[in-house]
C-alpha cells in the first residue's frame, strides 16, 4: 500500500532556515548542511529499499496561490502567505511498504534530523494511507 509523509513548516520557518530569522533564530549554514545531507542520506536509503515513490519539498509559503470559490462567476486567487495559517505544507514522501506501521517507523526517522533545538521541538509529520480507488475512501 502507498502512504504519504507530510511535513509542516510556516513562512517564518523558511525565512530562519536561509538565515533571515534574527539573530537567536537564524540557521547557520552548518544547520542549513546538516539537515541537507540527512535528507539526501534517508531518501537515499528509502530508495535502496524500494520503498520509495516520490520526495519533494516545496517553495515558501510566501510564494504560493490559493483558488477558491467563484466571485461573479470568476475563482477568487489570493497569494500568500495567509495570515491566518501558522503552517502549510513543506514538503512529502509518498512510499510503497508493507503497513501502515512501517510507514509510521519512516516518518519517525525524521525526527533524526539534524536542525535547531527550536524547530525540532516543534516538528511532526502526518501519515496518510493513499487512496487507490473510491472504495478506499471509507466513507
Amino acid at each position: 500500500m502507498k502512504y504519504m509523509i507530510l511535513t509542516y513548516a510556516s513562512q517564518r520557518d523558511y525565512d530562519e532556515m536561509v538565515g533571515k530569522g534574527g539573530d537567536e533564530r537564524a540557521w547557520s549554514a552548518e544547520d542549513f548542511g546538516a539537515m541537507g545531507a540527512f535528507m539526501e542520506s534517508f531518501n537515499k536509503e528509502l530508495a535502496e529499499s524500494g520503498e520509495l515513490v516520490e520526495t519533494r519539498g516545496l517553495i515558501a509559503p510566501v510564494h504560493t496561490r490559493r483558488v477558491q470559490g467563484l466571485k461573479d462567476g470568476l475563482p477568487v486567487v489570493t497569494d500568500g502567505p495567509y495570515a491566518e495559517t501558522q503552517e502549510v505544507l513543506a514538503g512529502y514522501w509518498i512510499v510503497e511498504c508493507d503497513s501502515f506501521d512501517r510507514a509510521t517507523e519512516i516518518a519517525a526517522r525524521l525526527a533524526k534530523c539534524p536542525v535547531p533545538d527550536y524547530v525540532a521541538e516543534r516538528a511532526y509529520a502526518d501519515v496518510r494511507p493513499i487512496a487507490e480507488s473510491q472504495s478506499d475512501l471509507d466513507v
